[in-house]
């Protein structure tokens, strides 16, 4: 039983001398609990107040669902301004891309070629270069004039072949672009008719429920926003497809007005032919006879 005592005493004393160091935590652990709880029921209240994404679509779905028929009208009258805008664009950056690389192989083909006929033959496999066209025509206008060897007789008719050509070549380039410049200055009086609509709709929503609410004028709000935002999203891509096009364009006659000057200036410095008579046409008759005798 003594030693049973002695060696319990040192356990007691091991056992009070670490809970003496253990007692402070015993306030601290209810602290503790509390507030992994409360970061417990803040991440579930927040993975459950969080919109999942088809919630998302689902409200824009009901927003195009509640507009009216004046908001659908003008929603389908921007669509088909803008797929036809759209389609332009498409079409003139291919066909400027094609002018641009056919003009430059043109150019080089030009200026080291010997022959016009060496020339008139290229120019039939640059058919998208303004620059082509020019000569094509003059080229017809100095054959009828000179019969395709010499220089030409007079300068004035081919000036304004070129003139005449290069103006034609310019307008070709030129189609369609009134159409970008009416949609990108139309589509937004279209989204603000649309605007206008909406608001007169919220109004009478508004008068309709007797009531200043929220659910009586969303649905005009909802439009408004709508047509507005369409009409903004059909004219930017128009406006910017206009302008620079017509900056390109800029450049294309500046550079069929050069290739005009090089051309005019090409066949005027053609040398002239002076034609020697045969011996036999110089003599007179009696002479040439006594001579083949």
């Amino acid at each position: 039983m003594l030693m049973f005592r002695l060696r319990r005493m040192p356990l007691q004393q091991w056992w009070l001398r670490n809970t003496a160091t253990v007692k402070p935590l015993e306030g601290e652990i209810p602290i503790l609990i509390a507030a992994l709880a409360l970061f417990l029921q803040a991440d579930g209240g927040a993975a459950t107040s969080a919109p999942l994404p088809t919630q998302g679509f689902g409200a824009l779905g009901e927003m195009f669902g509640n507009i009216g028929g004046i908001a659908v009208g003008v929603l389908v009258l921007l669509g088909f301004a803008s797929l036809y805008s759209w389609t332009l664009i498409l079409g003139k950056t291919g066909t400027f891309r094609r002018a641009t690389s056919q003009s430059r192989r043109f150019v080089k083909l030009f200026r080291n070629a010997s022959r016009l006929s060496e020339i008139a033959a290229m120019a039939s496999d640059c058919p998208a270069s303004p620059l082509a066209q020019v000569f094509e025509d003059v080229y017809e206008t100095y054959k009828r004039q000179t019969g395709g060897s010499g220089p030409p007789r007079n300068v004035t008719p081919l000036e304004r072949s070129a003139q005449t050509a290069a103006s034609e070549a310019i307008t070709m380039l030129e189609r369609r672009m009134t159409w970008l410049a009416t949609i990108a200055t139309t589509s937004p009086f279209v989204g603000l008719f649309g605007t206008v609509m909406g608001v007169v709709d919220a109004f009478h929503g508004l008068g309709t429920a007797g009531s200043a609410t929220l659910r009586a004028v969303a649905p005009g709000i909802s439009e408004a926003l709508i047509t507005t935002a369409a009409g903004l999203f059909v004219a930017v891509p128009a406006l910017v497809a206009y302008n620079q096009f017509t900056a390109r364009i800029k450049v294309f006659a500046s550079a069929v007005d050069d290739f005009c000057r090089e051309l005019l200036n090409s066949l005027e410095e053609i040398p002239v032919r002076a034609p020697t008579p045969p011996v036999e046409d110089a003599l007179p008759r009696e002479t040439r006879r006594g001579a083949l005798q």
